[in-house]
């Protein structure tokens, strides 16, 4: 096997070591960060093009610069490519991160200081959906609705019942923590009650809709933004589908409203991931993210965990810590725990959680990474064995290096990239 980033190595060995340590780190560790995914060869080659040395302010036919009838190609396949997966009318490719989708379907759907309805942060929402410290909640009035304290999700009369006293000009729905399904013809409804733009951020979901396992948002929303890099699996960056009333303005506002030159090689990877997507084979490897989830869930479930909303419906599923028969721990230490057995989750925030957000009573946990390496639902049935030894004795280091052996034995007989090397 030859060796990875030769290139990288001659000319900058200290930047060639943390590439190297990242590859072994991806490699012998099980991934189950719900944001996080494994892109093809493909798409990791496109990023490494010559496209990333044009500069292409502006759209394809209309730029700022000469010598863009490459990267115009590029672009018009990667546009079309999303409106086909999604059966969207129109579609913006240029963001470079789902926060950036965001911050730019805000600005074209509303003005500063309108008020804007979203998912409390604490109860699955995400930071640009209006955190007092994000651009959104700096340059819009939020007001937050959540999920029911009995069943732990969403609460449909809550938001109708907020929607009619704030009278919103944007009702946004989408999640970042979030395992049940979304009803966005409901959501539309209430939005068009009250004359609100209806907006979707399917950031974790966009992978599950496009096959056809999730709801889809796009019949229903005025404008959906999304990410490429999680289900999707796709690179890191952003994009829109819109109705082909709002592209205008959704074009606007991404160039030159917040960004200049788009990443052209992005792009391209971008239009890889789409064709992937678009391939029937997509359709199963979501299945298998969908039932991965399912195994987990119900293997965490046997061995005493509680799950927030009762289960999951998608790719990510929210445990608490703190239920009658769990190990009563912080999320922290639960994430400190499994990484030094080489298992890879976030400390959560669960709604309605007494911990601060650096502590939390919850991991999230999803399966999009651990499916592409080719993870079935009896690893899930080890995996599920393994983190609930670690968790109800998290001080035992001596466990920790034991189930290690056994990690590294699974991820090693189901390597991520076979062709590069981590030496």
């Amino acid at each position: 096997m030859t060796r990875s980033y030769p290139l990288v190595a001659a000319a900058d060995p200290e930047v060639h070591a943390a590439l190297v340590a990242e590859l072994r780190r991806q490699e012998e560790q099980i991934e189950l960060i719900a944001s996080e995914n494994h892109t093809s060869p493909a798409v990791l080659e496109a990023l490494g093009s010559v496209l990333t040395n044009k500069y292409a302010e502006g759209y394809p036919g209309r730029r700022y610069y000469g010598g863009c009838e490459h990267v115009d190609s590029v672009e018009n396949l990667a546009r079309e490519r999303l409106k086909e997966l999604f059966q969207a009318e129109a579609a913006n490719v240029q963001p470079s991160s789902g926060s950036q989708a965001n911050q730019a379907a805000l600005l074209a759907l509303a003005e500063p200081g309108d008020t804007i309805l979203a998912m409390e942060l604490n109860h699955g929402g995400h930071l640009s959906h209006g955190h007092p410290r994000n651009a959104s909640g700096i340059f819009y009035r939020f007001v937050h609705y959540g999920v029911s304290p009995e069943t732990e999700q969403l609460d449909y009369e809550q938001v109708e019942r907020l929607a009619r006293e704030h009278r919103p000009r944007v009702l946004m729905a989408g999640a970042s923590a979030y395992p049940r399904f979304l009803d966005f013809e409901r959501l539309a409804a209430i939005a068009r009650e009250v004359e609100a733009a209806f907006l979707v951020d399917m950031a974790h979901i966009a992978g599950l809709v496009a096959a056809g396992l999730h709801p889809s948002p796009v019949p229903w929303a005025d404008v959906v933004t999304m990410t490429t890099h999680k289900t999707l699996r796709g690179p890191r960056g952003g994009a829109i589908v819109c109705k082909e009333a709002w592209i205008k303005k959704v074009n606007s506002a991404v160039f030159p409203g917040i960004q200049g030159g788009p990443l052209m090689h992005a792009i391209a990877a971008k239009a890889v991931a789409f064709r992937e997507a678009l391939d029937p084979s997509f359709r199963d490897y979501q299945g298998r993210v969908v039932e991965n989830a399912a195994a987990l869930a119900e293997g965490l479930r046997r061995r005493g965990y509680r799950l927030v909303g009762g289960g999951t419906d998608n790719h990510l599923l929210l445990v608490d810590l703190r239920g009658p028969e769990g190990p009563g721990i912080t999320g922290r230490i639960a994430e400190e725990a499994l990484e030094g057995a080489h298992i890879t989750v976030n400390k959560n925030l669960i709604p309605f959680d007494p911990e601060k957000p650096m502590q939390t009573s919850g991991i999230r946990i999803g399966t999009p990474a651990v499916t592409t390496r080719g993870f079935d639902t009896g690893d899930m049935e080890s995996i599920a064995g393994w983190m609930d030894r670690i968790l109800r004795d998290p001080e035992n280091a001596a466990l920790r290096e034991e189930l290690r052996d056994e990690v590294l034995d699974l991820c090693r007989s189901k390597p991520i990239y076979p062709s590069l090397s981590a030496v």
